[in-house]
């Protein structure tokens, strides 16, 4: 029997089909995860139910988080307006934010509308993380790179409690080579787990009404603290390597 949609885009699956997506999407995530498909299918097969409805009620508990859930805002470069960003001050999130995605060659408009999420608010929840991810990389400073992503999958599992951030956490190190490793579970974890489960629930943070804020204040009223320059790391044992 053809189960019906219950919203524009959604496509619903049976339990037998969601459980077949959590099996495959995870194979395919951890061997090939520069597909972005699996982690696409892997997210959104593992946002149970549950868990969503515990992050809503945590966003109807607040008040910016009813807001948002009413006005439903979407992260996209028009309505961001990625040129008025690049002329903001150095010191606001904004030009931060635009500093990041050109750094790091990506755009809020490439992420992927949510459809396998049963219900519509529920979708909306999860569409809004997946359009903030780029924000928590951003005033981390941490790049699209597997570490980068790493670390901050850690930082939201440890804030939003989504199991395929768990699961990335987890697992994904053990692609890692040894003194990335080293890097991750002697700096990079900590300030994850630390940070993540004392700073203000990021679905809570209405980012597009503070682009103008200064970053180090920002961070200060959210209790986020900046982890050490990634990319210093790496290039400063690249010099160690060469000196041996």
């Amino acid at each position: 029997m053809l189960l019906k949609p219950l919203y524009h885009g959604h496509v619903p699956l049976r339990t037998i089909d969601r459980a077949l997506m959590v099996i495959s999407c995870s194979v395919g995530a951890y061997f090939h995860p520069e597909n972005n498909n699996y982690i696409i299918g892997l997210g959104e097969s593992t946002a149970f139910k549950p868990v969503l409805e515990k992050l809503r009620d945590g966003m109807l508990s607040d008040k910016t988080g009813r807001q948002i859930l009413r006005e439903r805002p979407r992260i996209t470069s028009s309505s961001l307006n990625l040129n008025y960003l690049k002329n903001l001050p150095s010191n606001t999130l904004g030009n931060t934010y635009y500093k990041w995605l050109e750094r790091e060659k990506v755009s809020p408009d490439t992420r992927a509308p949510v459809k396998y999420i049963d219900e519509d608010e529920l979708a909306y929840i999860f569409q809004r993380y997946r359009e903030c991810h780029d924000f928590h990389h951003a005033i981390a400073g941490l790049p699209i790179t597997i570490e980068g992503e790493i670390s901050v999958k850690a930082f939201e599992f440890a804030n939003l409690g989504l199991p395929f951030a768990g699961f990335g956490t987890l697992f994904a190190p053990f692609r890692l080579n040894a003194t990335q490793k080293k890097r991750i579970y002697q700096i990079y974890y900590p300030w994850a787990f630390s940070n993540g489960v004392n700073c203000k629930s990021l679905l809570n943070v209405y980012w597009e009404k503070i682009l103008e804020h200064d970053i180090n204040e920002l961070c200060k009223e959210l209790q986020i603290e900046k982890p050490p320059d990634l990319r210093q790391l790496r290039r400063l044992q690249k010099i160690k390597n060469r000196s041996k």
